[in-house]
């Protein structure tokens, strides 16, 4: 199968995701939270890139990223991932230990219009999904409730979005998705393929060399 390339130009947004590996976890209390956090914003400093969204759980996190350049994303993850995880073993005392995170980032772009906002609230009723939270805006890790509760220096670490977000957003977030947007969305984040409308989607695929992405999987059924 074809080994899907860090695609990534600037002027569209996308939704990314990485774990640690094996699943391990990697967040065990607010000081472990907080400090990525702050890797967050020192990364942001150094490799400038608008943050939409974001939430942070325990053995994994999720972006929705804006980048402005080519090449924007690839040097914010980088740093972001190289510098937490070198932190990270510090901190834990697993220096020379194996890798932290299980591999590349996965990460799919977004068309701006409705399906921007599925992907946003997506991410955002993470911690409500998984039952850690009563509402999603309760997760102190996430942008929702940056946006809600969070102070002035917490608020820069997010930016406007291509979309306007609609009045009831917190209504919309504790909506849950369908059946087959959930399908539709954890099949983009897994292959990568670009989550939009079917016209937007197959010409997206074919400007970014995508095209594998949206193809079933397995050998050709013989004719």
């Amino acid at each position: 199968m074809p080994r899907s390339a860090r695609v990534a130009p600037g002027g569209m947004p996308f939704h990314v995701i990485n774990r640690g590996v094996g699943r391990q976890q990697l967040f065990f209390d607010d000081d472990d939270y907080l400090a990525f956090e702050n890797v967050i914003a020192e990364t942001l400093e150094k490799s400038p890139l608008r943050i939409c969204a974001y939430c942070v759980m325990p053995n994994h996190w999720h972006f929705v990223m804006w980048p402005e350049h080519d090449g924007d994303l690839g040097a914010f993850m980088q740093r972001l991932t190289v510098t937490h995880s070198a932190r990270w073993k510090q901190h834990k005392k697993q220096v020379g230990f194996g890798h932290l995170y299980q591999g590349r980032y996965k990460s799919f772009p977004i068309e701006t219009d409705e399906h921007f906002l599925k992907v946003v609230r997506y991410v955002e009723r993470n911690a409500l999904r998984a039952n850690l939270v009563r509402k999603a805006e309760d997760w102190k890790w996430s942008s929702l409730w940056i946006r809600k509760f969070g102070s002035a220096q917490h608020r820069r670490l997010l930016s406007p979005w291509p979309v306007p977000r609609p009045r009831n957003w917190g209504e919309y977030v504790h909506r849950p998705e369908t059946e087959a947007e959930l399908q539709a969305l954890r099949r983009s984040a897994n292959r990568g393929t670009p989550f939009g409308s079917p016209d937007w989607t197959h010409k997206t695929a074919k400007r970014l060399g995508l095209e594998f992405t949206t193809r079933p999987r397995g050998r050709p059924k013989k004719r």
